[in-house]
């Protein structure tokens, strides 16, 4: 059986989309084939790597990638699912080759203001949001 292509997009591929393709790794198993990019290359949230290592998963090795890096290489991906936020999903880019793409609308890590607790607390709640999102996602496919 073929495996179901995943691309988890967002701006700069530095929170959100990496947190997701990791869930998405962890929770689908050997169904799925999974990226994720953003519309610019972005430097790896430090927050997003220390709240993803409190739930036991290492991004810290993890590369940003550009979307348009895949368009280059002919790739295309069944499911194309952004996590822009409300306000940036409108730059989110729509896949060429997709054959389904939906939205999930998270708040931007880098977005953040605050102290650094707050900062944390907050990644962490975009983190679980992902999660739960990740595994409705896993059970209804």
């Amino acid at each position: 059986m073929d495996k179901i292509t995943v691309l988890f997009l967002c701006i700069h591929n530095s929170a959100r989309s990496q947190m997701a393709e990791a869930y998405l790794k962890k929770f689908g198993g050997d169904k799925f084939e999974v990226e994720s990019a953003g519309l610019e290359r972005g430097t790896l949230n430090p927050i997003a790597v220390e709240v993803m290592k409190e739930v036991g998963i290492d991004i810290s090795q993890n590369k940003t990638k550009e979307v348009f890096d895949f368009v280059k290489q002919g790739k295309s991906f069944f499911y194309v699912i952004t996590v822009c936020d409300a306000k940036n999903s409108d730059k989110c880019p729509v896949f060429p080759g997709m054959h389904k793409k939906i939205n999930w609308d998270f708040e931007d890590p880098s977005g953040l203001t605050g102290s650094y607790e707050e900062k944390l607390a907050r990644t962490r709640i975009v983190r679980d949001e992902i999660k739960e999102a990740v595994k409705k996602f896993v059970a209804e496919v």
